[in-house]
């Protein structure tokens, strides 16, 4: 038999076994909540503007001579939902190759950010995109076309993955 006798300290009050005080204390927190000022936006006319550290949409870097990426495929081994299919092709060009066909599944899209991490020309980098909506599951289907965004609109991104040393940027 396992009997254990409890210490004066150990055992509740009568305040404390009809719960009483903490029912009061909950009461009191219900009320805090109700009178605090709300923080809920008004979309779509209030407009959230996402900082740097912001995870949306995955896109490709434009430059002015071309994209940026070199079709080694790091992103579309490395994504765990298997959602980037890159198929790759030479050319004469310094970089060697470039990409025929760079397509991401929206649909299977986690935003991880590990496509942006392992990505060693900062190629590609998560966008403040955050509005997507797509009629069929084939425009969810994003191509080189949707996705090539200019390096000048993924600034803010790009300066904030050096800041923090996500990777070292290329050399030029």
């Amino acid at each position: 038999m396992n009997v254990t006798n409890n210490t004066q300290a150990q055992r509740m009050s009568f305040w404390e076994k009809i719960y009483l005080p903490e029912i009061v204390k909950g009461l009191g927190e219900t009320l805090k909540a109700m009178v605090a000022p709300k923080m809920t936006r008004e979309y779509p006319e209030e407009r959230f503007e996402p900082n740097g550290s912001y995870r949306g949409r995955p896109v490709l870097v434009q430059e002015e001579h071309g994209e940026r990426c070199v079709a080694c495929g790091l992103c579309s081994r490395v994504c765990p939902a298997i959602a980037i299919e890159v198929q790759a092709a030479e050319t004469e060009k310094v970089k060697e190759r470039y990409p025929v066909k760079f397509e991401i599944n929206m649909l299977r899209c986690i935003f991880c950010g590990f496509c942006e991490e392992v990505c060693p020309e900062e190629a590609i980098v998560m966008s403040k995109d955050y509005e997507m909506v797509f009629e069929s599951r084939e425009e969810a289907i994003l191509g080189k076309d949707k996705l090539l965004i200019p390096v000048a609109q993924l600034q803010e991104r790009l300066e904030y993955l050096r800041r923090h040393q996500y990777y070292e940027p290329a050399a030029n």
